[in-house]
């Protein structure tokens, strides 16, 4: 019985050391974490259940059968984020360089189903070469498979991609269909097509950071949601995000204790909006004094920053948040914003997470670079993800909210709950200005008379009564009340229950 423990501790030690020392150094060397340490790091302390320890590859061609690695290049496994059950692989690149093969494609399927099976969050690693050649067509077969579970999982289970070194080729459609990428800087990168190729074919000299890289991809390509400094900030920052998150789409919002009073009013909003109606302000500071103890995870925060998105917390529960920016662009909507507020409004309502949107915004942007780029559908994302959510809605009108954008916007006419407005805020078609130039064309010559119909304008619609007298604005609130009011309308919400048509699925604009 001795010599039988002795062999299978044997057995563990090899199969940890992967590539052995030497390529543990080089790992090290690179800045980069082995498999085994990013897990502990993510996991709870002694949460880990690894599977497939000693699983081998079956390949014979080329010389393979030589090498054998126990783990094939993956560890697989579950454990605990905060006590709370999630699945996770981690591709290791001591061994064949996390390449994929048949059988490392199966053991990240087998943890796939498991996480679908039990209804909780799956996170993979990914640090792999890619698809191992030597196998060929089979390694392409694995790929599939891991993509077709990620298809059925979507919507069911969160599932988190975090980019901790090379993701090419094929590989890089798996993180796609995953609900948030998660980068390195300087250390990781993704692209279907690596440098050399590109010079081969457009005979373009590029770089591997310029053409995937972290800040290529957060902020040119709004590939990736976030990025990091290192791995070690990387995945304390992806449990930050788990714990925004539910364990599927069945246990609803995630809450947790919170220490921060639902009555507390904050004084200081009732002076955040600036008396000239051109002056931008800077609404993140509104979003963290109405959040939980000012904690708020913002999602793609270096891309289309006219737009906000990310989470927040009141009274413990896990809220999202999208907000216009009139910092940035004057907060108006465009291509990039839409489609990255539809994507995560979508997000949400698979999850149950209800959704807050404060809104501050001058329209759609105009020109021809919009329209000849497909704003009209790239909008209609955004007025079709809100439509099309079920989950408790709140929105805040903090200043403007003109036109079409007023619409989109979570507004009452898409099935919004409780729509408030501060007494800043303006609802109209346009602005005063640009509204009585157009009413009053035979005017124009004439700045007085101009100046006096702009007056005449804003005291008919540049506040949000008129809205509040057709039933679109349900209260007009104080600034200082706006936390205390949606900790109320959001604990009323509690229990919604709001059904679309029976359909196979949607068709939404893409």
């Amino acid at each position: 019985m001795n010599e039988i423990l002795i062999e299978l501790e044997k057995r563990r030690e090899t199969a940890r050391a992967g590539g052995g020392q030497k390529r543990t150094d080089a790992q090290h060397g690179r800045g980069k974490l082995t498999a085994r340490e990013r897990i502990e790091l993510l996991l709870d302390e002694g949460s880990f259940e690894e599977f497939d320890m000693f699983v081998t590859h079956r390949c014979i061609d080329f010389d393979m059968e030589q090498q054998k690695p126990a783990g094939d290049g993956v560890v697989t496994g579950w454990g605990t984020i905060n006590g709370r059950l999630v699945y996770v692989f981690s591709q290791d690149f001591r061994v064949l360089g996390g390449s994929v093969s048949a059988t490392h494609a199966k053991k990240i399927c087998k943890i796939m189903d498991m996480a679908l099976q039990n209804g909780a969050p799956l996170i993979g690693l990914n640090d792999s070469g890619g698809a191992r050649i030597q196998e060929g067509v089979d390694s392409l077969a694995g790929y599939g498979e891991v993509f077709q579970r990620n298809i059925e999982a979507s919507g069911v289970i969160p599932q988190i991609s975090v980019i901790m070194g090379p993701c090419a080729g094929g590989a890089v459609y798996s993180p796609a269909i995953t609900d948030f990428i998660i980068m390195v800087k300087d250390t990781s990168y993704m692209f279907v097509t690596g440098p050399d190729v590109v010079k081969t074919v457009t005979n373009e000299k590029v770089t591997a950071e310029e053409l995937g890289g972290a800040a290529t991809h957060t902020r040119k390509s709004s590939v990736a949601d976030a990025a990091f400094e290192n791995d070690d900030e990387t995945l304390a920052e992806v449990r930050r995000l788990f714990n925004f998150l539910p364990l599927n789409n069945r246990s609803g919002s995630p809450s947790r204790p919170s220490f921060d009073s639902p009555e507390r009013l904050e004084v200081s909003l009732d002076t955040l909006i600036p008396q000239n109606p051109n002056q931008p302000y800077d609404m993140k500071e509104l979003i963290l004094k109405l959040a939980d103890e000012a904690d708020f995870f913002e999602i793609q925060a270096e891309f289309a920053k006219n737009i906000i998105v990310g989470f927040i917390r009141l009274e413990g529960r896990s809220i999202g948040v999208i907000a216009n920016q009139p910092m940035v662009l004057a907060g108006v909507l465009d291509i990039d914003s839409a489609r990255k507020a539809a994507r995560f409004v979508r997000f949400c309502d698979c999850f149950e997470i209800p959704l807050l949107t404060l809104v501050d915004v001058p329209g759609f942007l105009p020109g021809t670079g919009q329209e000849y780029n497909g704003v009209i559908k790239h909008g209609a994302k955004l007025l079709f993800a809100y439509g099309e959510a079920t989950v408790p809605k709140v929105t805040v009108i903090t200043r403007k909210a003109y036109g079409g954008a007023y619409v989109v916007m979570s507004s009452k006419h898409l099935r919004g709950d409780f729509n408030y407005a501060w007494p800043t805020s303006e609802v109209a078609v346009m602005g005063a200005r640009g509204a009585a130039e157009i009413i009053h064309r035979s005017d124009l010559n004439d700045p007085k008379k101009i100046a006096n119909r702009t007056a005449e304008y804003e005291k008919r619609f540049a506040n949000p009564f008129i809205a509040a007298e057709r039933g679109f604005i349900d209260e007009v609130i104080q600034p200082h009340s706006t936390r205390k009011r949606l900790t109320r309308a959001f604990a009323s919400l509690q229990n919604k229950k709001s059904q679309m048509p029976w359909k196979k699925h949607n068709n939404i604009p893409l």
